[in-house]
């Protein structure tokens, strides 16, 4: 026998449960007639944010050319290239007004015009002091390290491009896979026939055969004599000078053992090695480290040479 108390217990949670199947009904409707989204807004927004980035940049200008008011500035004219970007497919040139102090370097104007007038404008560099290789541009006509060039020694309008006859990636940015792929083809590491015989003895190099490899441990990797070196443009298989010249630094090192110099030599000695090069001197020429590039790849053919003499 229930109570009153009982049966308006039970009452409610009837209610109760009733409300729930109607709560949910109601929000599987609110899903089912939900709007979908208006698309015309959010392109709307993406292109107010596009135009008010476009005049902050505009006003970024203006304010850096009121700066430049009565200053001495050098012009520069950059090669502009980007595959991923609608309108700037094309290769083209911009010019930019930096202003200029003793001492400025190309790699310093191009940083003050990605800073104040493109932050778009993409190039590589790194140490900034002609070590690490990394800033190698076509500049007035020649391959040079743009920090190490100097604007005032540089006739303007100062053209600046990627290094010839790479791929550009963008910009100033060319691929160096290719490049570094010759290099790793000859081998570029010590590997001597015979290890000392105890284990803190050193391996011994005498003063002379030292400084006859020194000059071509100064190779920083740039890419500039490859890009100057007309073999190389046309023979994609060609080692070229760079990888040539890692070759001679192994090669004449006098504790790499005779069988070990034996198969370098035959890796240079194809086709497509130091036979190919035409003393032309275009590498050398370039070389930001004054490393005498023809000359190692003329002594490496003369070993080349005497190593395949037969005597009867």
């Amino acid at each position: 026998m229930s109570t009153d108390t009982d049966a308006e217990t039970e009452t409610d949670v009837e209610a109760d449960a009733e409300a729930d199947v109607d709560a949910s009904t109601d929000a599987e409707a609110t899903d089912i007639d939900a709007p979908e989204p208006d698309v015309s807004v959010h392109r709307t927004r993406r292109l107010e944010e596009k135009d008010r980035r476009r005049e902050d940049r505009a006003a970024d200008e203006r304010a850096a050319a009121e700066s430049l008011a009565g200053q001495e500035t050098v012009e520069l004219k950059v090669f502009r290239y980007d595959p991923e970007v609608e309108g700037k497919e094309e290769p083209r040139f911009d010019t930019f007004n930096v202003p200029f102090h003793t001492g400025m370097t190309v790699l310093d104007a191009l940083i003050y015009a990605r800073d104040h007038y493109d932050s778009s404008l993409t190039f590589r560099h790194s140490c900034q002091q002609a070590i690490c290789g990394s800033d190698a541009l076509f500049i007035n006509g020649s391959q040079r390290l743009g920090c190490k060039t100097q604007l005032a020694d540089l006739d303007e309008p100062i053209r600046v491009e990627p290094l010839p006859h790479q791929e550009v990636v963008k910009d100033l940015v060319v691929d160096m896979e290719h490049f570094y792929d010759q290099m790793e083809a000859v081998e570029p590491y010590f590997d001597p026939d015979d290890l000392p015989e105890g284990e803190l003895e050193e391996q011994r190099q005498s003063r002379d055969n030292r400084e006859k490899i020194k000059m071509s441990t100064r190779c920083i990797w740039c890419g500039a004599c490859m890009s100057s070196c007309n073999i190389a443009a046309g023979d994609n298989q060609y080692l070229g000078p760079a990888a040539i010249n890692k070759a001679y630094r192994f090669a004449m090192d006098e504790r790499e053992g005779d069988d070990r110099k034996q198969e370098r030599m035959e890796i240079i000695e194809q086709e497509h090695g130091v036979w190919r090069c035409q003393t032309q001197f275009s590498c050398t020429e370039v070389c930001p480290k004054d490393i005498p590039l023809t000359e190692h790849i003329q002594e490496l053919k003369r070993e080349a040479v005497k190593s395949n003499l037969k005597f009867w």
